[in-house]
């Protein structure tokens, strides 16, 4: 018979010996640094996959960015990273600000005011982080 729990503790220990090997190596490692070290598509990339390039009657490539945004701020706006990539993505099909901030505004109508604001303020970092980059 098999001792309740022997087996559970064991994969546990090995599990978290396995979590200190990979972390150990990585020191103090912050997830903002990895969204950094993430590459954007480039627009040509973008314009293909994503655009009407395949498919002449789909959405262009500034829409389908637009629309993965609104469907991540309606969820709450709780995946700030995915929310930073998508924005990063926006900036690089040359959506504009404006076009950015009237989406944000609109879609506070169904995921309210809360996420809204958690929106705004993660478009603007990394609008202002672009900026810096490019300066």
């Amino acid at each position: 018979m098999i001792q309740s729990g022997s087996h559970f503790e064991e994969m546990i220990k090995l599990s978290q010996k396995m979590v200190k090997a990979i972390i150990s190596p990585l020191g103090s490692f912050f997830a903002l640094e990895a969204e950094v070290i993430w590459p954007t598509m480039p627009k040509g990339w973008m314009e293909m996959m994503f655009g009407n390039a395949l498919n002449q009657d789909g959405l262009d490539a500034k829409s389908e960015p637009l629309l993965i945004w609104l469907g991540s701020m309606i969820q709450g706006a709780k995946n700030e990273t995915a929310l930073r990539r998508c924005a990063r993505h926006l900036l690089e099909v040359d959506v504009k600000l404006q076009e950015i901030s009237e989406t944000i505004r609109l879609m506070s109508k169904f995921a309210g005011i809360a996420a809204m604001t958690c929106a705004m303020e993660i478009a603007k970092s990394v609008i202002d982080f672009n900026e810096d980059k490019e300066t």
